[in-house]
This record gives structure tokens, C-alpha cells and sequence, in this order.
């Protein structure tokens, strides 16, 4: 009877202890945990992120199996397209009680902040930001919840590759994000034997105007590669199409490649007006690809509700949605883990308080750290697929759409993925089968080229600042059947001259060539005098 007693006490007490610490754990829940965005409200990719950032908070607090009781809230702030007011902005944003950031939406703030980020321990989480370096080990508290740029190139790469081009061109915007992303590129390139062989910056204030940018356009077109990569913002990248399409450089033997810039307007802004649509036929460009599902395809249904139709959704709303989310399941788990929001101040910061940045006024996430675990090693699903990060804090299994331009929208032409390369068949599907990168699996649909053509552009011409091939040709008397110059013209036909011109033909490039006489015609010129005039006068 006694030892039935004690087991009745033992239970009790086991369950006691249970409820307190299942009680302690919920008390200990605020009621508001407070999270930031900062992005550029009145760009293509900003009028999108606003509005899904806010339809995701109030799915969270409206789901009774996250959080618990405790309400999201967000704070917005505009970056106006600046630098200088994003570093700002995110400034105040550690002024206060914020646990993450969604943002910034810019690469060049994204660098900045990182370092204030590392030191007050709160995490970043843009869904915008694409320069692969904020991937370094420099920045543990920056996360990308959006495929890196450094896969982006890889997927540039192999579509220069499979259309056989070994030189580009490469036109970017010249700062972090672009320069660090053709450098991605160019290392790319070399893995598959191809080059960059030329570039070109465009300046990345307000400064630069449609006079600039012709200079540089006449500069590109001198050179010998046809094919252009376009690493740009959206203003600048369509004012680039504009003066191209001026220069007659959007015609037959041009290709033109550009990066996920050009999706995020044509998604969220289509139908884009005639001039500039016309200004684009026949471009490549890539899209960070999202797989379908129902979930996905509830969105959009209630995204043209939202917007009446007047704003399209693109695939960094997607990204900028699940970030959310994506904070509110590792702040859910922190909280089950026992975590608590607090804030100390930084005695290093008191040092420099005289001035008026109140920069005393900043505070670290004592807990930051672990917030910020909990986010690298969530796994779940979302609008965009799979959220789940590798060791190097990338998102796996990063793919995009190959899409091409034509008429008065685009069409998708196929899929790349680091997985299967090139393929037209969803990624997704490929997941289950072994991977097969072999050059005989790699494929796409057929692409209406500028010009409104199927025929794939060489990539190469014969540069217009260049000399031109100079063919010495010798006027023979004899075995004219093999060589010969018709009277009183600068024509020349013969065996020689037809295998010659056939075998240019067979070129993967255009040469531009001129025939050069040698010899009277009355003797049969000194083949040794014609050797010797190779390095001369020929």
C-alpha cells in the first residue's frame, strides 16, 4: 500500500513539474515580437515585397500553431532608393526592439549594415540582396532567403555554353552587386572554357544619362563579341535596351542575356508600353524559378484580388513572403527552446556618445545568436518550394526559368538547376532521378533571336575597329584552273579560292577578308617574294 502511495506522489510530482515548466514556457512568450523591413518602396520588386510582407504577418497571427499567442508585428521603413537613407533607416532599426530584419533589398546596404548587424546580433534576412559575397564567413548574420547570384552565373554560363559561344561581353552596374557578380560570372564562364572579353561598368548614381550610355554602347559594339550580359537595375537596363535598339544592336547576329532584374518588371508591371517592349525582342532572361503547387496558385488567385490586377506578383514577393514566415517559425522555436528577448547595451558604443548619433542609443539581441541558428536550420515549405540552407548558408537546390522575349510578352524556354543544368522538363520532377549534367541531357526550346529570328547568333563578328584579313592571292600564267583573276575586276575564282571561302564558312564566326594580288600576270610570280611580304606589306 505505501510503495502504491509513493508512486501516486511520484507521478504527481512529475506532473507538476511538467505543467510548471509548459506554463513557464508559454508566460514567457510576449505578447508582440517586433521585426523590421527595410527595401525601396516604389521599385518594381518594393511595390510587391510591401504588400506580401504585410498578407504574411497577418497569415502568422491569424495560425494558432505558430507563435502561440504572440503577435507579429513589423515595422516598414523606405530606403528611397539610396544607400545612404537604407544605412539610416537600418541605423534606427537597432535603436529599437527589433529580434530580425526583412531586407535589405539592396546589395550596397546589405553591405554596410552587415558589420552593425554582426556586432548587435541580429539577423538579416533579404530576399533581394543577391551579391554572392554576402554569403562569406564576414557576414554570419546576413542570410540570403533568395538563390544566391553566384548560382545565377553558373546558369548564365551554361546557356552561353550551350548555344556554343566562347565570348561575352559583360555590361553591370558598377558596384557590389555588380561587380561581384560578373566576377561570379567570369569564373563561371572559365569553368566551361568561355570569357568574358570585355566589360563594362555603368555608374551607379542618378548621375548617369542616356548620352553615357551610348558611349559605352559604341564601345561594345566595336568589340568582337555579339553576345551582351546585362547585370543592371531595371532603370538603367531598359534605358541600355533603348539606346541598343537605337544603335541597331538589337537586330540579327546580336544576342542579349540579362539577369533576374528584367522578370522582376515584366512580372509585376506587364504590359510593359509597345517602345519598350519592342526595344527587348528576342532577349534571354532568368527568373528565380518557384515550383507549382496549390498553395502557390492560392496566392496568386488572392494576390489579383488584392491588387485588383494592377499590380502583378513576382518572384521576389514569393521570397519576401516566405521570409516572413520563415522568421516566425525560428522565433517560435526559440521561444520552445526557452529563449527570451532581451536587449544590453554595448559599453564600447557609451564611449562615443557625445554627438548627436545616439549611437549608445543601439542595443544587442542577447540571444541572438540563437535566433539566428534557428533560422539556418529550419526545413519547410513554402510559396517558393523548400526553404532549407546548406553548410555555406545557401538556399539548396537554387534553379531559375530561361525565358525569351517576343511579341507583347515572353515565353519560358526552359529550366536550369545546379541539379540536372539545362533542362525543359520542372526541376522538381528531376529531383527524384539521379543527376545527369551530361552535354547530350542539356536542352531548351527553340528562342526567336533579335531580329525575329530562330537562327542562333554566331557570337562572334569580326571587330569594326579591326584590320581586315588580307589574302595574298598569286596571279599565275599557268594552272589558272587552280587560281585566277578575272579581267578588269577585283574577283578571283579557282579551285584554291573556293576551298578557301567554303572553309570560312565553317567558321563559328564571321571574317571579314580581302584579296590581294601578287604578281603581273604575264609571269608567274616568286612564291618565296610572296612569303616574304606576310610580315611586310600582306
Amino acid at each position: 500500500m505505501d510503495s502504491i502511495r509513493f508512486g501516486c506522489w511520484v507521478f504527481l510530482f512529475c506532473l507538476l513539474l511538467s505543467t510548471t515548466g509548459y506554463s513557464r514556457n508559454l508566460t514567457s512568450r510576449p505578447a508582440v515580437v517586433n521585426i523590421g523591413a527595410l527595401f525601396t518602396f516604389e521599385s518594381s520588386i518594393g511595390r510587391v515585397a510591401k504588400i506580401a510582407i504585410q498578407e504574411a504577418v497577418k497569415d502568422v497571427n491569424a495560425n494558432s500553431s505558430i507563435l502561440r499567442g504572440t503577435k507579429l508585428n513589423v515595422d516598414m521603413r523606405n530606403s528611397n532608393c539610396s544607400g545612404f537613407i537604407g544605412m539610416v533607416e537600418a541605423m534606427r532599426f537597432m535603436e529599437t526592439d527589433v529580434v530580425a530584419i526583412i531586407g535589405p533589398q539592396s546589395s550596397v546596404v546589405a553591405h554596410i549594415i552587415s558589420h552593425v548587424a554582426n556586432q548587435l546580433q541580429v539577423p538579416l534576412l533579404s530576399f533581394a540582396a543577391t551579391d554572392p559575397s554576402l554569403n562569406s564567413l564576414q557576414f554570419p548574420f546576413f542570410v540570403q532567403t533568395t538563390p544566391s547570384d553566384l548560382h545565377q552565373m553558373a546558369a548564365v554560363s551554361d546557356v552561353v555554353d550551350y548555344y556554343g559561344w566562347k565570348q561575352v561581353t559583360a555590361i553591370y552596374i558598377d558596384d557590389d552587386y555588380g561587380r561581384n557578380g560578373i566576377s561570379a560570372l567570369g569564373d563561371k564562364l572559365a569553368e566551361r572554357r568561355c570569357r568574358i572579353s570585355y566589360k563594362v561598368g555603368i555608374p551607379p548614381d542618378s548621375g548617369v544619362n542616356r548620352t553615357d550610355i551610348l558611349d559605352i554602347l559604341i564601345k561594345v559594339a566595336l568589340m568582337e563579341s555579339r553576345v551582351i550580359i546585362l547585370h543592371v537595375n531595371p532603370d538603367v537596363g531598359f534605358e541600355v535596351f533603348s539606346v541598343a535598339n537605337r544603335l541597331q544592336m538589337m537586330g540579327n547576329g546580336w544576342a542579349w542575356i540579362t539577369t533576374s532584374w528584367l522578370s522582376s518588371v515584366l512580372d509585376s508591371a506587364s504590359p510593359l508600353p509597345s517602345e519598350t517592349m519592342d526595344s527587348i525582342q528576342g532577349v534571354l532572361f532568368l527568373r528565380q524559378h518557384t515550383p507549382d503547387s496549390d498553395r502557390k496558385r492560392g496566392f496568386y488567385s488572392r494576390w489579383r484580388k488584392l491588387t485588383s490586377g494592377s499590380l502583378g506578383l513576382n518572384s521576389y514577393g514569393l521570397y519576401a513572403y516566405d521570409s516572413v514566415w520563415l522568421i516566425a517559425h525560428a522565433i517560435d522555436a526559440f521561444f520552445n527552446q526557452g529563449g527570451i528577448i532581451s536587449f544590453s547595451n554595448d559599453s564600447r558604443l557609451r564611449s562615443v556618445k557625445d554627438g548627436g548619433l545616439h549611437l549608445e542609443a543601439m542595443s544587442i539581441f542577447d540571444d541572438g545568436k540563437l535566433l539566428l541558428n534557428n533560422i539556418l536550420q529550419s526545413d519547410l515549405v513554402g510559396l517558393t518550394g523548400r526553404i532549407k540552407f546548406d553548410k555555406d548558408r545557401s538556399l539548396i537546390l537554387p534553379a531559375y526559368d530561361v525565358n525569351n522575349v517576343f511579341g507583347t510578352g515572353f515565353k519560358r524556354i526552359g529550366y536550369w538547376s545546379n541539379y540536372s543544368g539545362l533542362t525543359v522538363v520542372p526541376p522538381e520532377i528531376l529531383y527524384t532521378n539521379p543527376p545527369n549534367r551530361s552535354s547530350a541531357n542539356q536542352q531548351l526550346y527553340k528562342v526567336i533571336w533579335p531580329g525575329d529570328t530562330l537562327i542562333t547568333p554566331r557570337g562572334w563578328a569580326f571587330a569594326n575597329n579591326g584590320k581586315q584579313l588580307r589574302i595574298g592571292v598569286p596571279i599565275r600564267v599557268s594552272f589558272r584552273e587552280f587560281v585566277s583573276q578575272a579581267r578588269g575586276k577585283d574577283t578571283f575564282k579557282g579551285f584554291c579560292i573556293d576551298v578557301f571561302t567554303n572553309a570560312i564558312t565553317l567558321l563559328p564566326y564571321p571574317v571579314q577578308y580581302q584579296f590581294i594580288p601578287f604578281g603581273d600576270g604575264e609571269n608567274n610570280p616568286s612564291y618565296t617574294e610572296l612569303v616574304n611580304k606576310i610580315t611586310t606589306v600582306l
